[in-house]
């Protein structure tokens, strides 16, 4: 497709690409930049592991809340959606496969990272989502079909953020142990918008899991 996201350009870090074995795509939230999110990959990466970031066009993926209704939030959620997949296209392209990709976001990019898995089911080196959830104004877990195939995904948020209801973060982790893959949720009492220690420790293994076989 041809939306708002695509020509942004793919900001990289971590090992080259062509030298990789692994890579992590992450995904920033709203009104941030895909450098700002690399410097999280940063924090998270191992030596063979590419960092690979999404730029948002005017550094938002989609205008209005993830909980409006999906139409309202068109085009841009399918052309983040898109540019997520664009960069799975680039891990793939240069010899690495799906299965030692891990899909990371934090906040708006949690939620389009989140989405992104959920309506592409297979094996993934992991899913992370930092703060985020399914897109819509309901979400309904009989609608999402296929298999993650056993992929590691963490889900972690407050469950007082002002942003993401907890009761949404309960849900998206329905769906995806529906669809079979291996969830970690984890809320934390009081925490705010943000990422802990805990979080960073939880998925730092993670990303040690790609390249550790």
């Amino acid at each position: 497709m041809d939306g708002p996201h695509q020509g942004q350009q793919l900001a990289t870090g971590g090992t080259p690409l062509d030298e990789a074995e692994a890579a992590m795509i992450l995904v920033h939230g709203r009104g941030a930049t895909a450098e700002s999110i690399l410097q999280m990959g940063r924090q998270l990466h191992e030596d063979g592991v590419a960092l690979l970031a999404p730029q948002a066009a005017r550094n938002t993926w989609y205008p209005n809340s993830f909980l409006e209704p999906v139409e309202s939030n068109e085009p841009g959620r399918s052309s983040g959606l898109q540019a997520i997949e664009d960069a799975l296209g680039e891990a793939n392209d240069a010899g690495i496969p799906t299965e030692r990709v891990l899909i990371l976001g934090f906040s708006q990019g949690a939620c389009l990272g989140s989405e992104f898995v959920a309506r592409n089911p297979e094996r993934y080196g992991g899913h992370v989502a930092f703060s985020g959830g399914l897109i819509g104004e309901t979400v309904d877990p009989a609608a999402f079909e296929g298999s993650l195939e056993g992929t590691p995904s963490f889900v972690g948020c407050s469950d007082v953020d002002p942003h993401i209801p907890e009761e949404r973060v309960h849900v998206t982790t329905e769906v995806l142990e529906n669809l079979e893959a291996d969830v970690e949720e984890r809320i934390y009492p009081g925490m705010g918008h943000g990422v802990n220690d805990d979080e960073v420790e939880y998925v730092s293994g993670m990303v040690a899991d790609l390249v550790d076989d």
